[in-house]
């Protein structure tokens, strides 16, 4: 008898104290989040997010960032080693990146997808092993919030108020309940949280 498998769904993305992922003048507007990035504490939660994940979820957008900047972490010997072991990390994993405008993708080990990300994470669920990372691209985790099939949230409060720009916690999600795994504060105030959907 073979029983199926259930991966977990993790999620993680950086957040102002008013609950922003990006200032008011758009998606580059990262003034409120970017300065806290290398801190220790930011440093172990890169850490902590992909230490079970063999599968990572971006966004198009986050996906032509994130991979045209961390192979090069990658392949830098003086780079932070944390950064470094999520860069390589990131570039042997496999990823699953949501576009409407790719054809097919121009990074290795990557799968080019243009679907409800509800429909295609949860068949990722039942298939492979590990944890399934989705890497802080905010469409993706509102959607997978949406259809309540988030299980594990690794949130980045930096202390910082934004003033305007996208929240990640909408009007109209369904209503959910979370246990507090981890917590942590930096010397800046900027605290790193790890939440679990109890269910």
């Amino acid at each position: 008898m073979t029983t199926m498998t259930v991966r977990r769904v993790t999620a993680n993305l950086s957040l102002t104290l008013d609950g922003r992922y990006h200032g008011p003048g758009g998606p580059g507007d990262m003034g409120a989040i970017v300065s806290y990035a290398t801190t220790e504490v930011a440093r172990r939660y890169l850490t902590r997010i992909w230490e079970g994940a063999t599968t990572a979820v971006l966004g198009r957008r986050n996906a032509e960032g994130f991979l045209g900047f961390w192979p090069t972490v990658a392949a830098d010997e003086n780079a932070d080693p944390r950064d470094r072991g999520y860069a390589k990390w990131l570039v042997d994993a496999e990823k699953v990146v949501f576009s409407t405008t790719l054809a097919e993708a121009p990074w290795e080990r990557t799968r080019v997808v243009n679907a409800p990300a509800a429909d295609v994470v949860a068949d990722l669920k039942t298939t492979g092993s590990g944890d399934i990372l989705v890497n802080s691209s905010a469409s993706v985790i509102k959607a997978l919030l949406a259809a309540d099939l988030i299980d594990r949230l690794y949130l980045m409060v930096c202390p910082e108020i934004a003033g305007g720009g996208p929240r990640l916690f909408e009007d109209g999600l369904p209503a959910s309940k979370w246990l507090l795994a981890h917590h942590e504060t930096g010397e800046l105030g900027e605290t790193a949280l790890v939440y679990d959907r109890a269910r």
